[in-house]
């Protein structure tokens, strides 16, 4: 699937970790979005019937973010990319990225992250 909707870091603060600390005082996070669907109709009818609002995509990566505690962030991704898919039956694939800037590591980084992608059933790779 060559088309392809795009949300880029989204911060969130909440709670995930595995450390008591993190349960405790929290940090903040970015998610970032890649869904995969065929998007010519859309382009040719310029009808957002036709397409998924990138608003919704962001709403509901923020409600799983901050509602639900999580001790893996690949839990997280996980949880984000099978809601994404089983609310928009537009959308064949979803890619979704989680990074953790402030990850608790002994050593100087800029964050640490995961990415997943999860296809519908019977959906083309």
């Amino acid at each position: 699937m060559a088309d392809r909707i795009l949300v880029h870091r989204i911060a969130v603060f909440a709670y995930h970790g595995v450390l008591a600390e993190e349960a405790r005082l929290g940090q903040r996070f970015y998610l970032s979005l890649d869904c995969g669907l065929d998007l010519s109709q859309a382009g040719a009818s310029d009808d957002v019937a036709h397409t998924v609002s990138y608003a919704d995509l962001t709403e509901i990566a923020v409600e799983i973010a901050s509602k639900k505690r999580f001790a893996l962030i690949e839990a997280l991704a996980e949880s984000i990319a099978a809601e994404i898919l089983s609310r928009f039956p537009m959308i064949a694939r979803a890619t979704v990225r989680v990074d953790k800037p402030s990850a608790p590591v002994a050593a100087v980084i800029d964050g640490v992250g995961v990415e997943i992608t999860r296809f519908r059933t019977g959906a083309a790779r």
